[in-house]
């Protein structure tokens, strides 16, 4: 198994992400505020995360990390996320999808209600993850379910272009997280389809079992990359192999923008953008959805094919 530094990668069209990557996507994650006044505020990471824990016994911590040891916690306070938890020496944070009592997929208001449900309690869990440098921790009810042991087995035993089998317990903007048995994977948006991904639930549900391929491993910091759409034939290969400029192909009209309108080739599966320039439009004509329309049937003509940064270049034909 490669270290950290070492983080393998995928021989395929798209290099694998490096750990760059995955601060981008802790960057981008949203921020709720936490509606129980006598807990600190909560910073959303995959979920939501406590705030800096001052006095934690980091050494303690990392040792029940290191050992996947279950501990018991009692919990302290909730928000949109998850319950805030304290116990052992440990102050931390267990998101919602982390909680065995609280059903994937179930609606906000009924999570509120069975998170408010939860306060005083005391839950059985590990630690799945440890970040002194930031004072953040994150523990898991569902991982305290899984032998001990297992999350380091699993990342031992996974290699990427393996494939997996997991349980998906949050969809968020970025991306979709997957629970391998033990360890959270995610697949992040640019990894559900070679298509355009406007909505990630539009193509996976919460509790829905899925097979993926795994992408890169972190096994310092225990993260698994993970991506759906390298399981199935690169479109775009295909493409390039069988139209060049000045093919005309059937296609439907996908999204309409300010600057022009997407279309899907109906045979590959891809879009193309037909840019507003090169519709020569008249001077009355200042609104696209005057001209396409959602579901639209076109004709188009290929004006540029480039199937590595899957640009296509379509024009209409009238």
């Amino acid at each position: 198994m490669l270290e950290d530094k070492q983080l393998s990668r995928l021989s395929c069209p798209e290099e694998a992400p490096d750990d760059s990557w995955w601060e981008s996507i802790i960057s981008e994650e949203d921020r709720y505020d936490n509606p129980n006044p006598e807990s600190p505020p909560i910073v959303n990471k995959k979920g939501v995360l406590p705030s800096k824990q001052q006095g934690s016994d980091w050494d303690q911590i990392q040792k029940l990390y290191k050992n996947e040891q279950i501990i018991m916690v009692a919990v302290t306070g909730y928000n949109h996320g998850g319950v805030l938890v304290k116990g052992n020496g440990v102050e931390g944070f267990i998101p919602s999808s982390q909680l065995v009592r609280i059903p994937l997929g179930r609606r906000q208001n009924d999570k509120q209600r069975m998170l408010a449900g939860l306060l005083g309690k005391r839950l059985s869990v590990k630690v799945i993850e440890c970040d002194p440098a930031h004072e953040r921790v994150v523990l898991s009810e569902r991982a305290a379910q899984v032998d001990a042991g297992s999350r380091k087995n699993l990342l031992e035993s996974l290699n990427p272009g393996d494939r997996v089998t997991g349980i998906v317990t949050n969809i968020t903007s970025f991306g979709v997280f997957i629970d391998l048995g033990g360890l959270e994977g995610l697949v992040h948006v640019s990894e559900l389809s070679w298509g355009r991904v406007g909505n990630p639930g539009d193509l996976l549900k919460v509790g829905q079992q899925v097979e993926l391929m795994v992408m890169q491993i972190s096994t310092e910091k225990s993260r698994v990359a993970l991506s759906l759409k390298q399981l199935y034939p690169n479109p775009w290969e295909d493409l390039a192999q069988k139209c060049k400029p000045g093919d005309i192909v059937p296609a439907v009209i996908t999204h309409i923008t300010a600057f022009g309108a997407f279309a899907q080739l109906e045979e590959f599966g891809v879009e193309g953008l037909i840019h507003q320039t090169s519709l020569h439009l008249a001077d009355s004509t200042r609104d696209l959805h005057d001209i396409f329309y959602v579901n639209q049937p076109v004709n188009v003509v290929i004006l540029q094919i480039d199937s590595k940064k899957r640009r296509l270049g379509l024009n209409l034909v009238k």
